[in-house]
């Protein structure tokens, strides 16, 4: 085999992943693992209920696809009075969510503002070295 490659370095170059730059050349933040997680849906709480009911009428059943075609089929069938009690348990969520919300971002907020304070005698502490490190490289120069 005069200059091919090996087959090892075919299947290597084969199993390497190519990663993409993401919009904007940034990738996301890391997750804040204490931020509030956002409540379900009217939909969703309905589902808690009609998947442990699904389990008993059918326990051989263990497709999650079928649990949730006929927790949709059911919704669309039930009337807005059938309804009302998951909307309520969803608003209730919802509101409690909010409030927990408010109380992350003023925490957040305020450790913003610590982070700056701290930041500005950093920085000020940098300009001083970078003006030294001009004048070196202009008398370098000439």
């Amino acid at each position: 085999m005069k200059g091919g490659k090996s087959k090892a370095e075919t299947r290597s170059s084969k199993l390497s992943v190519n990663k993409k730059p993401t919009k904007g050349g940034r990738g996301k933040g890391a997750k804040d693992p204490d931020k509030p997680k956002r409540p379900a849906s009217a939909f969703f709480v309905f589902m808690e209920e009609f998947r442990e009911q699904f389990k008993k009428d059918h326990p051989k059943n263990k497709s999650v696809a079928a649990v949730g075609k006929a927790a949709g089929n059911k919704w669309k069938s039930m009337s807005e009075a059938e309804k009302a009690p998951y909307v309520a348990k969803a608003e209730k969520r919802k509101q409690e969510y909010e409030k927990n919300m408010k109380a992350y971002n003023t925490k957040q907020a305020d450790a913003t503002k610590e982070e700056e304070e701290s930041d500005k005698s950093v920085s000020e502490v940098n300009d001083e070295d970078d003006g030294d490190e001009g004048s070196e490289e202009e008398e370098d120069d000439e």
